[in-house]
């Protein structure tokens, strides 16, 4: 069953996706917050298609959506629909997620998680 996403572009602006991910970061898990970096440098991209972009909206405002299908309390239980929706638009848009995406991605993590695993890192990417 594919997801609507576009119910959850309306709760994606890059404010509330910064705050978010500055906030709740080390809760969230350095792959969590990569995969969500991955997919918002994609989405900034030039060459990423619209219908690419429309997932992007989609997966980042379910992401900072106010409320969830699992709401965000748990650091284990709430994140895991989040996470779902993460790795799914990730995957779908993958052929954008170039050098420089992963770059830019990996430079902002850095800020706000400075000692990720590179080993999460790369688990992330062995999915593109």
């Amino acid at each position: 069953m594919k997801p609507k996403l576009s119910r959850f572009r309306q709760f994606f602006s890059e404010s509330a996706f910064f705050g978010k991910l500055a906030g709740f970061g080390r809760s969230l898990g350095g792959k969590t917050v990569y995969t969500a970096l991955l997919l918002y440098y994609a989405y900034q991209r030039k060459d990423t298609p619209a219908w690419a972009k429309r997932i992007v909206l989609g997966a980042l405002g379910y992401l900072v959506m106010p409320l969830d299908a699992l709401p965000d309390l748990s650091p284990f239980v709430g994140y895991t629909d989040d996470i779902g929706v993460l790795s799914f638009g990730l995957v779908t848009i993958a052929a954008y997620v170039n050098d420089e995406v992963k770059g830019k991605a990996r430079e902002q993590l850095s800020k706000w998680i400075p000692r990720v695993k590179e080993a999460d890192l790369q688990e992330v990417e062995d999915k593109l």
